[in-house]
């Protein structure tokens, strides 16, 4: 006989030691949020949106922020799948390396893929003198800034689905003559086609939000470097409406994200 499985109860007595700080903590996380509903410049909203300078940064910002999230599919993915299911010497170091992004200050992000991809870069010294190719303060660095913040988001959340499908599938595919390419493009990619879905919309929020690193590499021109985050920073200092304005813009979008992902991380089981 199998026991029932455990699940937690939920009471309406708080001690009130735990209600008073939960209740300061709700506040402070939702007190800035209001304050920029409420000092949103509701009435000339629509003049500041309609600029030809926010419509340029907000297309930059999602043609950037998708290109990086197919670049982060292309690669994390089967990064996430080796880091999942394969035996390697230092997997636990590489895991490590590949998670740093996400405790790495972006602006020293930036600094690094100056000091990898600059002219004077490990790599760019090359792809400039060999191919000709420059990617600093281009469109194409705001791209790849993007794609190095923004990857391990996707990588975290495919290994964790990988783990938690059953390998046996993947196994029994290649019983009956499937190549692990073909188990893998065939048996587990839908299988893990959800956790996929969620990184990558984590990924892309977090590329469309990205500042620190595209601005230290890829610089603030308008209509090729310039996304939403550099030009709300820009307007703050010298049109703070028109900054609460494009604020509001990626709050909306960040608003999306967590709807997208409520159904599969939000909804309590």
């Amino acid at each position: 006989m199998t026991r029932p499985t455990p699940t937690a109860r939920r009471t309406r007595t708080v001690p009130l030691p735990l209600l008073l700080p939960a209740l300061v903590g709700l506040a402070f996380l939702l007190l800035p949020l209001a304050a920029l509903l409420v000092r949103a410049p509701w009435r000339t909203l629509p003049d500041h949106l309609t600029s030809p300078e926010v419509w340029e940064a907000l297309r930059l910002s999602l043609v950037c922020a998708t290109a990086a999230t197919a670049l982060s599919l292309l690669i994390g993915v089967p990064l996430a799948w080796l880091l999942a299911r394969t035996e390697f010497p230092g997997r636990g170091l590489v895991r490590a390396l590949v998670t740093l992004p996400l405790v790495l200050p972006p602006v020293v992000g930036g600094v690094a893929l100056l000091l990898a991809l600059g002219r004077n870069g490990v790599v760019g010294q090359w792809l400039d003198s060999w191919f000709g190719i420059t990617l600093p303060f281009t469109t194409a660095g705001v791209i790849l800034a993007e794609t190095f913040v923004a990857m391990p988001f996707l990588v975290i959340s495919v290994e964790g689905t990988l783990r938690a499908a059953d390998p046996r599938y993947e196994e029994a595919a290649t019983t009956l003559g499937a190549s692990r390419f073909t188990a893998f493009r065939r048996v587990t990619l839908p299988l893990i086609a959800p956790g996929i879905a969620a990184g990558a919309v984590l990924a892309w929020a977090r590329a469309l939000g990205e500042f620190g690193a595209t601005i230290t590499f890829a610089g603030n021109f308008p209509g090729r470097t310039q996304t939403m985050p550099l030009a709300v920073y820009l307007a703050l200092q010298n049109d703070p409406a028109a900054a609460i304005a494009l604020s509001l813009v990626l709050l909306a979008v960040s608003i999306t994200v967590l709807a997208a992902l409520r159904d599969r991380w939000l909804t309590p089981r």
